[in-house]
């Protein structure tokens, strides 16, 4: 199943506002993204949110690698919104 399309990460924080627009394939240069704003002292992004969004993106590659493998597979997916 092709699951390419553009995934949308955001962080509203105080007053400002962080928008990650990635793809599958720029999904690791977004996790260096987030490590250099977090160390960046002049951002109200700390090594917290980085860890949050992080593992966001993780999450998000498993549940497609999950669902690549078909809805016959014994992987259980979890809904991201209620029943």
């Amino acid at each position: 199943m092709d699951q390419s399309g553009v995934n949308v990460l955001a962080l509203l924080k105080g007053g400002e506002r962080y928008v990650f627009l990635y793809d599958d394939t720029s999904a690791g240069e977004l996790l260096k993204t987030l490590g250099q704003y977090a160390s960046d002292p002049d951002l109200d992004f700390n090594w917290y949110d980085a860890a949050v969004l992080s593992q966001r993106v993780r999450q998000h590659r498993l549940d497609d690698a999950h669902a690549d493998l078909g809805p016959h597979s014994p992987v259980q997916h979890r809904s991201r919104l209620p029943e």
